[in-house]
């Protein structure tokens, strides 16, 4: 058995690994390697679910041509720009495995947290990451704290760091918790209600790291408007207690794709190009 506990393999040796990304193209070629690489010493079976938010660059291209070198990837793409929310729910909704985590495509977490987090949920519902040694900007650091503290005294979200982004579920607990919001609330959103439906949450720390490149997507002008869809979520569903709104379907293109296919010449979105180069119009 290996006694290392950052590559000790989990009881549950499996994993879907969700991955959203949205104009990701400066590093998502290093997050699906990495994650590969990760996923592969630390579990017996994995995929990893990238989920292009209808970018605008070549992200998608970038994954698609890797296909063919990571059979473990699957590339989910949707038609626009839906909001991050509603990429994690698309991969979610996709998952192959008992066990489901997600990540951020910018590289600031170190996958191999993922070993510890797997095998706490063989024993919990939902067990999650808190950024000990958070590497972000200080502005950001310190919105982050008071957005925690709001948090936890309206919802109960009941954990110190609800938006980082390395947590793992029981897959027949996110199903029961699907996001509705579109947007950064995701997360709040997320453990809210697995507070008020009694699933139980462990928290640990993972190792944080400054973003590989390109730019973050959580800008100052998404503060208002995620306090908006949390005062509206604290009133609707905590107050009064009414469950969640209904969501609008989302296209989604290759959802199902099985693990080691690429994309059919019918569904790439346009001007995608394949390893050879070759214009793919739609």
């Amino acid at each position: 058995m290996d006694a290392n506990p950052l590559t000790a393999r989990p009881h549950a040796s499996s994993l879907s690994l969700v991955v959203p990304a949205y104009n990701e193209a400066a590093v998502i070629a290093h997050a699906v390697r990495e994650a590969d690489e990760a996923l592969g010493e630390l579990f017996d079976e994995y995929e990893i679910l990238v989920v292009d938010d209808g970018s605008g660059d070549d992200t998608a291209a970038i994954v698609a041509a890797l296909l063919g070198e990571f059979p473990r990837v699957r590339l989910l793409w949707h038609p626009r720009n839906r909001g991050y929310g509603a990429a994690l729910r698309t991969g979610f909704e996709a998952a192959a495995f008992e066990r489901v985590a997600f990540t951020d495509a910018d590289g600031q977490f170190d996958l191999r947290d993922l070993s510890t987090l797997a095998a706490l949920v063989d024993n919990t519902d939902i067990a999650v990451g808190y950024r000990a040694d958070r590497k972000d900007p200080w502005r950001r650091r310190v919105l982050s704290r008071g957005y925690n503290l709001l948090a936890r005294t309206l919802l109960g979200t009941r954990i110190r760091d609800v938006d980082c982004a390395l947590k793992v579920f029981r897959r027949e607990v996110v199903v029961r918790l699907l996001p509705a919001a579109r947007g950064f609330f995701v997360n709040t959103e997320m453990m809210t209600r697995a507070r008020l439906l009694g699933f139980d949450v462990i928290e640990r720390p993972v190792t944080h790291r400054p973003r590989l490149g390109g730019a973050s997507k959580v800008s100052l002008w998404e503060v208002p408007k995620t306090l908006r869809v949390l005062l509206g979520f604290w009133w609707r569903e905590v107050v009064r207690g009414i469950g969640p709104t209904a969501r609008e379907p989302i296209t989604v293109v290759s959802a199902r794709v099985p693990v080691g296919t690429g994309m059919s010449r019918a569904s790439r979105p346009r001007n995608f190009k394949h390893a050879a180069g070759e214009r793919i119009d739609v």
